[in-house]
């Protein structure tokens, strides 16, 4: 990769000095208040715009209640509040951005993914969740599960939402992204792949603080796991603006269908056991 810096990750990485400025609390709630109004953001289940200190800290709100959902153990749940662009059948490796734009899995998920492990998905199913700005910005474990690695994958940032989607082919590719790889109770392997977009300063892993998005880091790198074991609705991190997850698993059925608007904890696919 070259050592140049895309422009995206600069345009990123001014925007994010400026969210993470504590300002006077006075001029900090009139930012605050602003965000809130021109993004149209449903603040029911937190607190209020005034309580958080930074932009960022607004971005990367906890829940002020923790959401119920199923606890059957082969029934996943949506990992975010977020708008699903495209989901359905992996395809010889081939997925989609959205209609018509095919991404190569092989190609999203880098070279530390084992080649036998990603046979296993190869005609498997995905889904993606594209979060916007408006959206609660925290992801979470959608399946129990143990996580055997996480990669690294330095790029660009390109914005994600659907503008960038129709005219960059393999958008996803392009972008820096984190890949996580997981494996069912009963051996069932899936990936959760952490897109990053223009404005997102970081993305944060919170059992692998050595992994520093949006950083001077120009190869990917990847950190392997034997016993890390997590469970189904864990908080384990956040964008600091909108982006993108990408779901893919061997084998599920999709409850969800592309257009769908879905909540953090809502049942979203059945693994085949």
């Amino acid at each position: 990769m070259s050592n140049n810096k895309h422009i995206t990750s600069g345009i990123s990485q001014v925007f994010g000095k400026f969210a993470s400025k504590e300002f006077p609390s006075t001029v900090q709630n009139i930012i605050n208040v602003f965000y809130v109004k021109l993004m149209g953001l449903d603040m029911s289940d937190f607190e209020p715009a005034s309580s958080y200190k930074t932009l960022n800290k607004l971005f990367t709100r906890h829940l002020r209640e923790k959401r119920d959902f199923t606890m059957d153990g082969s029934v996943m749940i949506s990992p975010c509040d977020a708008l699903v662009s495209e989901c359905g059948k992996v395809h010889d490796y081939d997925s989609f951005q959205i209609k018509g734009m095919k991404y190569k899995i092989d190609e999203l998920l880098g070279s530390f993914i084992d080649s036998k492990n990603k046979k296993r998905i190869k005609n498997g199913r995905f889904i993606n969740f594209y979060l916007s700005p408006s959206d609660y910005h925290r992801y979470h474990i959608p399946l129990n599960c143990r996580i055997t690695k996480a990669v690294h994958i330095p790029g660009k940032l390109y914005p994600v939402n659907f503008t960038y989607l129709n005219k960059q082919p393999s958008l996803f590719i392009e972008n820096e992204r984190v890949v996580i790889e997981c494996f069912t109770q009963e051996d069932k392997i899936f990936y959760m792949v952490l897109v990053g977009a223009l404005n997102v300063g970081k993305m944060e892993v919170s059992f692998e603080p050595r992994i520093q998005t949006n950083s001077g880091i120009r190869d990917a790198v990847s950190y392997e796991y034997e016993n890390l074991n997590m469970n189904k609705g864990d908080d384990f991190g956040c964008f600091q603006m909108g982006s993108t997850i990408v779901l893919i698993a061997e084998d599920m059925n999709i409850f969800v269908k592309s257009g769908e608007k879905v909540s953090f904890a809502q049942d979203i696919s059945k693994l085949d056991k």
